[in-house]
């Protein structure tokens, strides 16, 4: 038998043999219906307005009678499993029914009883681990179990309420960016939940939970903060940077003459600085940069892994010649604590710089988004600029659009000298 919508769609018929053929030829209509097994009683599939095809077995739990309801238990999606396998796993459903299991309760009970730490580990496990780059998953993991399993760690996954974690986002207000990033994750545990069947599908506690303003966190550089930067680096690593002393305490005395009282920074951290100034690349691109990816021929090195996957780092001269005047006794351009390690980061030289250069709250960070600053008020355009910087959308790029100031400088005395000459005239 078959059924016809009301826009000409000619259903298939309800009762078949699933085959491979006739699962596949099986198509949507209006709105779902589900195509039974012809061989196995209960055993069918699902087919979506969108095409979405699941495997299903519905019983009656035994000992019920017949006027229980039935229940339904989801076997898995068209694709991951063949006909034959999904009509084994429906028949081992209901041989459980028959000896008088109620497997469709039994999940139930599963997944209500999943608490969010749990289901936590779960995600970390099978989802941001393998598919995450090493720091967002260590920043997914940090936020997970920072703020929410403390929180709501011992709530059923499947009883979390918009309310729980708008007052998880309420106690973190002081840091909003925080705040927003992890409701951002936090959803994306939720939709990894409902694809497992663990939480139901499309339930998202998240959903309608308004983020807090962020404020833009770029700072760029003066010409003048620039140049004290400068005369910070060269100070560095001719005479070193002067100890900070308190000539009041006690153990001031005991300490060497006050003319020997400067530290030279290692070479390798100074340099470092200077990459992150000359090509606006991100830290962890300069500090695990190899020699082998380094082409000083060309000019440039092809990073096989960046934040934004493969991309070419462009070098100007005077990058070329910080490069050629670090040695090569390791397998990476700036030398780490161990041999042929990477060196962990540049947080103490670059407190001392940023000390001496009377740059405070200037982060590492915003000598990238100076070098972008530089870049688009020379007038260089925004895809030059993002090409540079290793964008991979328009829009990321975007953000600098308001320093280029001077197609708007001509724009304005153009048209500004226009008016004055007519008014002259006149």
């Amino acid at each position: 038998m078959q059924t016809r919508f009301l826009d000409g769609f000619v259903m298939p018929e309800t009762t078949t043999r699933l085959t491979k053929r006739a699962v596949d030829q099986a198509l949507p209509g209006p709105s779902r219906y589900i195509l039974w097994d012809s061989d196995i009683s209960g055993f069918g599939i699902r087919i979506e307005t969108s095409g979405k095809k699941t495997y299903i077995v519905r019983y009656r739990p035994k000992g019920l009678g017949r006027t229980a309801p039935k229940r339904f238990m989801t076997i898995g999606r068209h694709g991951h499993l063949t006909p034959d396998q999904a009509r084994a796993q429906a028949q081992n459903i209901l041989g459980a029914v028959a000896v008088g299991s109620d497997p469709a309760a039994q999940v139930a009970a599963a997944k209500a009883a999943m608490i969010v730490k749990d289901a936590i580990d779960l995600y970390l496990k099978e989802h941001v681990n393998p598919k995450r780059k090493e720091r967002t998953a260590l920043e997914y993991t940090s936020a997970l179990k920072r703020h929410v399993i403390p929180e709501i760690g011992n709530r059923p996954a499947e009883k979390v309420t918009r309310a729980d974690l708008l007052k998880l986002h309420h106690k973190m207000k002081d840091s909003p960016i925080q705040a927003n990033r992890t409701l951002s994750i936090v959803s994306s545990l939720y939709t990894f939940l409902g694809k497992r069947e663990i939480v139901p599908e499309g339930y998202n506690p998240v959903r309608g939970i308004d983020k807090y303003p962020e404020q833009g966190r770029e700072r760029y550089l003066t010409s003048e903060e620039l140049g004290r930067l400068g005369a910070a680096l060269i100070e560095a690593e001719t005479i070193g940077l002067p100890w900070q002393v308190d000539e009041t305490k006690p153990k001031a005395k005991h300490l060497a003459a006050p003319e020997n009282r400067r530290t030279k920074p290692e070479p390798a951290a100074i340099a470092a600085l200077r990459l992150l100034l000359f090509t606006g690349a991100r830290l962890r691109e300069i500090l695990h940069l190899r020699w082998q990816e380094v082409d000083l021929e060309r000019g440039m090195a092809f990073l096989p892994d960046s934040k934004t996957g493969r991309k070419p780092l462009m070098f100007s001269n005077v990058a070329l010649e910080v490069l050629k005047s670090l040695p090569k006794n390791s397998v990476y351009v700036i030398e780490g604590a161990k041999k042929d390690q990477p060196r962990a980061d540049l947080k103490k030289p670059w407190a001392a710089i940023q000390l001496r250069a009377s740059l405070e709250g200037v982060r590492l960070h915003d000598l990238r988004h100076t070098f972008a600053s530089i870049g688009t008020g020379a007038s260089l355009g925004l895809p030059i600029v993002g090409k540079l910087l290793g964008h991979t959308q328009p829009r990321t790029t975007a953000r600098y659009a308001h320093l280029d100031a001077d197609p708007l400088r001509r724009a304005a005395d153009l048209i500004s000298t226009q008016i004055s000459s007519a008014m002259e005239r006149a």
